[in-house]
């Protein structure tokens, strides 16, 4: 590919849009960044905050721990922690840089604050609508659709700040980069992209993403199932790959305040993405420039599968990601496009019933079982055995498969959405 032609230049800027730093799991924080940002527009510490949220932010934020809180969770928890030390500039990363004593004002604010939460549908998955009182004086922050799209900022009747807001969601509204990814492209683009071009993106991920990993095995989080893998199933290439993406997740769902490269919107799919095709490349010896390409392959294979399903949905995240990984993985070993291709259609016939309940400890084991379907759709390829077109939601070739996977994810799971939204609150 080309580097000056527009798919080259789409694709550097795909990962490089995907690809940020965040603290914490990021729907919690999105809270967090409109807390910050609200509060900063008002001027003053609000003594009333409303929280008008969608039924799936609110699915994603009941069960996981924000970080630097001392163990809280939920949505009051992700307010009070960006009003009380939160800086919206750093977005994803608001809630870095906080010492015991905002920990201390976070409680006591707590137990003081009036938060009211409410359930809204407005056709958006992903909605926060934040607003924040100060006696007679208020200010309002929107976000939609992903978790810096900031949409309103409004002070006591005037709009400060407004974007457009589309009819529908997300995924009805693609960008023009994002209508460029095929997977043929894909890996075009992999194998001739200058590495100079995404060498420190890449970098930053490897960082990052390991050591979350490394942390997860280290400590006490969540339900361990980073442990589980290793002392159940031994310390072969293969179990490190999976238990360390899990160890990544456990940490990052239950408080760890290491931050991650995420990709489409989620520290677990970017967790995902990296450190399995990380664990291949130490075991067969790869090489950095090799690693980068097959990063790139495992990250973009992600983000094309996500493309069609949207932000959240009830389609679980790490079956595209853990699609992504075994393509990179695939691509360590030696595999052509071929083998990519099947690889990822394998893995995706195997898990796609994987359902998101929420962000939890059991995001760690989901991200096991489909890490471990990326490679069984490999192994499968180097055997002879493919799933073909006509089984199930598979179809005679991998762009047509993705587009299901897609209408799957984001048409047929509306009501298996709301309906695990109903269970939950």
């Amino acid at each position: 590919m080309e580097r000056n032609s527009e798919k080259y230049q789409a694709y550097v800027r795909i990962l490089k849009n995907e690809l940020v730093p965040a603290l914490g799991c990021t729907e919690p924080i999105a809270i967090a960044f409109a807390a910050a940002k609200a509060g900063e527009t008002l001027g003053y510490v609000p003594d009333h905050v409303t929280v008008k949220v969608s039924g799936s932010i609110i699915k994603n934020v009941k069960s996981v721990i924000v970080p630097n809180t001392n163990r809280l969770k939920g949505i009051p928890a992700a307010v009070v922690a960006g009003i009380v030390a939160g800086h919206s500039e750093k977005e994803l990363e608001v809630l870095t840089n906080i010492n015991e004593n905002d920990r201390q004002k976070m409680m006591e604010y707590l137990n003081n604050l009036k938060i009211d939460v409410e359930h809204i549908e407005l056709g958006h998955v992903f909605d926060i609508i934040i607003t924040e009182y100060y006696g007679d004086s208020y200010a309002t922050v929107r976000i939609v659709d992903n978790h810096t799209n900031v949409c309103l900022v409004e002070k006591d009747g005037e709009i400060l700040f407004k974007k457009e807001i589309p009819d529908t969601d997300d995924s009805e509204n693609i960008s023009r980069d994002y209508s460029l990814l095929t997977m043929e492209d894909i890996w075009d683009f992999i194998n001739t992209f200058d590495i100079n071009d995404l060498k420190d993106l890449f970098e930053r991920q490897i960082q990052y993403n390991n050591a979350i990993s490394e942390e997860g095995l280290l400590g006490n989080y969540g339900s361990n199932i980073g442990s589980v893998l290793l002392r159940t199933y031994g310390n072969d290439v293969k179990t490190r790959a999976k238990a360390k993406a899990a160890a990544g997740s456990d940490a990052r769902m239950n408080g760890c305040e290491l931050p991650v490269i995420i990709n489409s919107g989620s520290g677990n799919q970017g967790i995902t993405c990296s450190v399995p095709v990380l664990e291949y490349a130490k075991e067969l010896h790869s090489g950095k420039e090799k690693l980068y390409r097959a990063l790139a392959l495992s990250n973009l294979t992600s983000i094309h599968e996500k493309t069609g399903i949207g932000t959240l949905s009830a389609y679980c995240g790490a079956v595209s990601a853990g699609a992504g990984a075994g393509a990179g993985i695939a691509y360590l070993c030696g595999g052509n496009f071929d083998a990519i291709s099947s690889t990822i259609v394998n893995a995706l016939a195997i898990v796609s019933g994987i359902i998101c309940d929420g962000a939890k400890a059991s995001c760690a084991a989901k991200i096991s079982a489909s890490v471990d379907a990326g490679i069984l759709g490999y192994q499968m390829y180097l055997n002879g055995q493919d799933f073909k077109g006509g089984d199930g939601i598979v179809t005679g070739d991998i762009e047509s498969t993705i587009k299901n996977i897609g209408r799957l994810g984001h048409d047929g799971m509306k009501s298996t959405n709301d309906e695990i939204i109903r269970l939950m609150i």
